[in-house]
């Protein structure tokens, strides 16, 4: 007899011996395996030593920015856009022109704090000469009472109007240099009030734009977040204090928060913030990454051949005094040909790591081969 139809004789031999106790391996999923056998069919096994630690599974991420590093610059007023003083990916300081804008509206409100400051300045002078004329007894109390309201409402509309002008883009000295001198601007030139990147120019010399309407985009990319994509049933089971780090990159974050809601395809987003090596990502960027979960500890490294798939659920067999025993385990890490497992397995097991699909026919009580 050829080694072949020998091989082949033991293997239908094994399968054809297990096909009776197929209501015992729903029980306890165990089934006899002979040293014979295992060697006919090509399995080999692996002892198993202690739990080895997880660097993470992989998920698919994308590096986005913190909300507060992304700014978009709108218009203030109404107005057309004069010039623009910066182009897109410049990196900006704070205070750096950004473009310069002529508007009717930004004259409105520079008329209106100068009228406010002259207001202002008549309710003081006259606030202090009722007061003189008061004590020294010329006036009655009711000239003085509203001379005081006078001067506290020409105080508040200065305050108005010159709010106004700041939120229309002047700094405090340049509203007190106006409101000193008189001289209006003819054109209102935007600065940046935070450092960062211009990742996208909106506006065009010569165009018309309304209030509010965006002009540019600055974003700081000095801190990065990751937006990683789990699965809802791990959603609380990563690790709180464990380094997620990017597959391929030396970049590493910390986890902080898993999202409340879950997605279509039933995922959680779990966001990270970079702690090292922000400068190898770029913000939109989608990315792998490995999560670490905080039941590590008690995992086990396997070869990928030695788990088998029955439906959803993973299984290893560990070799017992009779045959093997068919253990559910969960894969919780992956990595080349390695995976890391969770499950009912303990140091000295022996786990089948070749020929597991001739295994889980036998098991199964099927007839299939390799």
């Amino acid at each position: 007899m050829s080694y072949r139809l020998w091989r082949t004789g033991a293997r239908s031999a094994l399968v054809g011996a297990l096909l009776f106790p197929v209501a015992a391996v729903a029980v306890n999923n165990t089934f006899p395996v002979s040293a014979a056998q295992m060697r006919a069919l090509g399995i080999t096994v692996q002892r198993l030593d202690k739990p080895a630690a997880i660097r993470g599974l992989s998920y698919p991420a994308r590096v986005i920015l913190p909300p507060q590093q992304d700014v978009v610059i709108s218009a203030p007023v109404a107005g057309v856009v004069e010039q623009l003083l910066v182009t897109e990916h410049q990196r900006l300081t704070i205070g750096q022109p950004l473009l310069r804008l002529a508007s009717p509206e930004f004259g409105e409100l520079q008329l209106a704090a100068l009228e406010a400051a002259n207001k202002n300045r008549l309710a003081q002078q006259t606030l202090q000469r009722e007061k003189q004329l008061f004590a020294e007894g010329i006036v009655p109390q009711r000239r003085l009472l509203e001379a005081e309201a006078a001067a506290s409402d020409g105080k508040a509309g200065l305050r108005q109007t010159s709010a106004a002008l700041r939120l229309a883009g002047l700094d405090a000295p340049a509203v007190a240099r106006l409101i000193g001198s008189g001289a209006l601007q003819e054109s209102l030139t935007l600065k940046a009030r935070s450092a960062g990147l211009v990742v996208d120019l909106q506006a065009k010399p010569g165009q018309r734009v309304a209030a509010a309407d965006p002009l540019l985009r600055i974003a700081d990319p000095s801190q990065l977040w990751l937006d990683i994509q789990i699965p809802a049933k791990r959603a609380d089971a990563w690790a709180k204090d464990g380094d997620i780090t990017v597959v391929g990159r030396p970049v590493t974050a910390r986890p902080m928060q898993a999202g409340a809601v879950v997605g279509e395809g039933q995922t959680v987003s779990l966001r990270a913030r970079i702690s090292a090596g922000v400068d190898r990502v770029r913000p939109g960027e989608a990315v792998q990454v490995q999560v670490p979960f905080a039941d590590r500890a008690n995992a086990w490294s396997l070869p990928l051949a030695a788990v088998a798939r029955q439906g959803e659920q993973a299984y290893v067999f560990v070799r017992t005094a009779q045959g093997f025993d068919a253990r559910k385990v969960n894969v919780v890490a992956s990595a080349g040909q390695s995976v890391s497992v969770l499950g009912p397995l303990k140091s000295a097991d022996q786990v089948a790591v070749s020929s597991v699909i001739a295994l889980k026919a036998a098991w199964l009580g099927e007839s299939g081969g390799e």
